[in-house]
């Protein structure tokens, strides 16, 4: 680890990475290597927790393809230098802020979205002009395997390189030196990424998780959101940091949207034979979320089966804040939902929790959905749909509070792999003498009316 890291260091003091030709060629490559290895990354994935084709491509693979030909598009941009305002106190003068890359950078993936959450922060470290290892989640072996293949037999590990590994190796990587580290997963670990990352004053972004809420008012299209909420929620088998958590439904719509929310599932089908539902990551996780379902309240699903990590789309009812479901983020295909009666009172509850990765807010109401937004803290979130802001690499994606820190996506990826160097470039044929001794009462005047205008 000690000697990856130097090297990587050497690498980048080569000035190599600054240049923007060479980053652009680099993701051009990777984008290529990716193509080439389409059908190896489908199947990888699918041995590990049975991820269709489709859905591997609909929110892994063509998010990653389309993340580099963004970024392509637009790293000119975003790379240049930038003209400021220069302030009247210091004329003549221009002022400019200069985007530069942090270094060598750590990337620690998630094991959820194996290739989305690994390759997308990588991507915006390469393009913002760093050198990166990729450190995969070992739970998904297989996606971990050829991710690490495909990376470290075509690029040069001084520059992009993967280490595979679990507790021992990733412990291992953040003893290093690094200028960045980007981490996505739980609060918990989290905690430690950041406490690991300050012993060298180094900059984290995290990327976390939490209960994130969906409110559905009784002013919703109540059709069309029990549509999108299940496709939201059930979509890789509930293992998504920004599904719907938990719902808070108002009482007079509660029973048809239970009702409806079962025709939705039924109609959907969900199995790994129909390829559009996956198996739990492994035994730990299936046996955690078992533990959570009482039987006395599910009224939709409820069957699971440990021996190949199955469990149907379920639905609570009658769920209280302090039932166990209520405590932790699921994670999984069970869903609680809690009725209210007054907007106010749910929202209160909701501000009591630790600020959630995601907030979603079913209604026609302007003034509900303006209260909602302007009294709950959140990372993100939608009206009237689920999960598809982090489609739109437009929005700055990130968490607040206990859900994370920092942003990434489309140009928030790139700033949050760069330093803006700030400079005041000032010409020597011109000098105000009112900073210089001896000071007196006329240059105080001066110097007060020069702040006042800026």
């Amino acid at each position: 680890m000690n000697s990856l890291v130097e090297n990587q260091r050497k690498f980048f003091l080569t000035n190599a990475t600054k240049s923007v030709a060479f980053r652009k060629s680099q993701l051009k490559k990777l984008k290529q290597v990716i193509l080439e290895n389409e059908a190896a990354l489908h199947k990888a994935i699918y041995d590990d927790f049975k991820k269709s084709e489709f859905e591997c491509y609909a929110t892994e693979i063509g998010l990653v393809l389309k993340d580099i030909t963004d970024t392509l598009s637009h790293v000119d941009d975003w790379a240049k230098t930038k003209r400021v305002q220069t302030n009247l106190i210091n004329f003549p003068a221009s002022s400019y802020v200069v985007p530069e890359p942090l270094g060598v950078t750590l990337v620690i993936g998630a094991w959820n979205y194996p290739y989305l959450l690994s390759l997308a922060p990588a991507i915006a470290a390469m393009a913002a002009g760093n050198t990166v290892v990729i450190k995969p989640s070992e739970l998904p072996a297989n996606t971990s395997r050829i991710i690490a293949k495909i990376i470290n037999q075509n690029f040069d590990a001084n520059y992009l390189t993967v280490v595979e590994g679990a507790v021992n190796e990733t412990t291992q990587l953040l003893e290093q030196k690094w200028d960045k580290i980007f981490f996505t997963g739980s609060t918990k670990v989290g905690k430690i990424v950041a406490a690991a990352a300050a012993k060298n004053l180094t900059p984290v972004t995290l990327e976390l998780g939490g209960k994130s809420p969906a409110f559905v008012t009784e002013s919703c299209h109540l059709k069309m959101t029990v549509k999108r909420l299940v496709w939201s929620k059930f979509l890789n088998a509930g293992q998504t940091c920004i599904a719907p958590d938990y719902l808070l439904v108002h009482e007079s719509i509660h029973q048809k949207f239970i009702e409806l929310a079962k025709a939705e599932i039924e109609k959907a089908k969900y199995s790994t034979e129909n390829n559009n539902y996956t198996q739990i990551i492994d035994e730990r996780n299936t046996q955690r979320l078992v533990a959570m379902l009482d039987m006395k309240k599910v009224v939709v699903g409820g069957h699971y089966d440990l021996a190949t990590r199955h469990i149907e789309p379920t639905i609570l009812s009658g769920v209280a804040w302090t039932d166990a479901i209520m405590q932790q983020e699921i994670f999984g295909p069970i869903w609680p939902i809690l009725s209210y009666s007054n907007l106010q009172e749910a929202i209160e509850k909701v501000k009591q929790l630790p600020k959630p990765l995601s907030c979603y807010v079913y209604t026609n109401n302007r003034s509900e959905k303006k209260k909602i937004l302007d009294e709950l803290s959140f990372g993100g979130g939608c009206i009237n749909d689920s999960i598809m802001h982090i489609s739109n690499s437009h929005l700055p994606f990130g968490g607040v509070g206990d859900s994370g820190m920092g942003t990434y996506h489309g140009e928030a990826g790139f700033k949050a792999f760069s330093h803006y160097k700030s400079i005041l470039d000032k010409p020597t044929w011109f000098e105000l003498n009112i900073k210089y001794p001896a000071y007196s009462s006329f240059k105080l005047k001066v110097l007060k009316h020069f702040i006042k205008l800026g």
